[in-house]
């Protein structure tokens, strides 16, 4: 007969006995207790089913004699339902996705991009505690209209003042696009035009993404180079030589970088997923010189002070040695890529093969950068004419 291990009463009615009386929790998951023959609180027993191997985990939970009667029950049958999960999960203990914050954390696991949004604008937001199952479109609204209001941080100087700019609609969508695919993996779309339709404040900005025409050429970026500080000078160069995000650069270790065939593995990236690109040769030089008398584990542009390179700390760098050269004060690092990418459209290499080096679509090369191409095309078909 079950037995009911919540009364203290009902326990107390219990006979000492070897075998354990056991309370079913829910399939696989069982709570037992077994009075004390000498009248002490008795012990309480978790049982939980391992369907790999076929049979009933078992561990003792102690007496929790530091409760009140009344309140070993409820901790004990906490501690079986963990241990239930702990073995349902093949010792890996599930975390249960109850709030925003656990569908962002669970998704940016494997989304590094996704992960940094999310600690800049979701995690310190009072969207963050809000119950999936009460998430309501006001709920979303309201943190976009929080976001939309925040601004961009510019740059900061070395005594701490901060620059600013109105967030731009690009911007806003890239981050309503990752918390939506958080969401997206744990929820489905409510009701269209009712409380309950979360998704539809997460709607983009039509029309927000701009073409990049801000271009170096390549006696620009040798000036740009000729005044930057010591410390940062490969990891601009690098910026100068390769079509990468300048996060994908920073985030790279020593041993992504393979000098017997001057292939780097790019596995950081806003792109999602890990490739391999071969490199020309005077990337593949700075980068030997970059990996010598590294870890497999170091970064492989470090900074002074051993750790690696992020915005926080290229971007003053850049913006002294975009000012001493005289070069347009809106170049950053995100231009050196884009200038490399127009250098590789106008040299005729193929989108789809500029798309796979720079990690990014064909459709986005196409649209930022194929002008370039049918004007390559034409010079091509010029140089035929007799």
């Amino acid at each position: 007969m079950a037995s009911d291990l919540s009364k203290v009463g009902k326990r107390d009615e219990l006979k000492a006995r070897r075998e354990p009386y056991w309370q079913r929790l829910r399939a696989g998951c069982y709570l037992g207790f077994r009075p004390s023959q000498r009248g002490g609180a008795g012990t309480w027993i978790a049982r939980a089913y391992d369907a790999d191997a076929g049979k009933y985990r078992v561990k003792s939970l102690g007496d929790f004699g530091t409760l009140v009667p009344n309140e070993r029950f409820a901790a004990a049958k906490k501690e079986a339902e963990r241990l239930a999960e702990l073995v349902e999960a093949g010792g890996e203990v599930r975390r249960k996705i109850e709030s925003v914050a656990d569908a962002c954390r669970e998704y940016g696991k494997t989304r590094n991009d996704g992960e940094g949004r999310f600690k800049r604008h979701v995690y310190d937001d009072a969207i963050a505690k809000v119950k999936l199952d009460k998430l309501r479109r006001h709920h979303v609204r309201d943190w976009r209209k929080r976001l939309e209001e925040k601004p961009s941080l510019v740059s900061r100087n070395k005594e701490g003042d901060k620059r600013t700019r109105d967030r731009a609609a690009a911007t806003v969508n890239r981050d309503m696009a990752a918390l939506r695919a958080a969401l997206n993996t744990v929820l489905a779309p409510g009701t269209p035009n009712t409380e309950a339709a979360w998704q539809e404040a997460l709607v983009a900005v039509p029309n927000a993404s701009k073409r990049r025409t801000l271009y170096l050429d390549k006696g620009e970026r040798r000036k740009l180079l000729e005044h930057i500080e010591a410390e940062a000078a490969p990891f601009v160069r690098a910026l100068c030589l390769l079509p990468l995000r300048p996060g994908a650069l920073a985030a790279l270790t020593a041993g992504d970088f393979d000098k017997r065939t001057s292939e780097l593995t790019i596995g950081e990236d806003k792109a999602g997923r890990e490739r391999r690109i071969v490199i020309p040769a005077d990337a593949a030089t700075l980068l030997t010189a970059q990996s010598a008398n590294k870890l497999p584990g170091a970064p492989l542009f470090m900074r002074g002070n051993g750790k690696a390179w992020d915005k926080n700390n290229w971007k003053l760098p850049i913006a002294a040695a975009v000012t001493a050269a005289g070069l347009p004060s809106a170049a950053t690092a995100y231009t050196l890529r884009h200038s490399t990418i127009t250098d590789l459209v106008a040299a005729g290499l193929p989108l789809l093969t500029i798309a796979q080096i720079s990690g990014t679509s064909a459709e986005m090369i196409e649209r930022h950068y194929g002008h370039l191409a049918s004007d390559a095309a034409v010079k091509a078909l010029g140089e035929l004419a007799l």
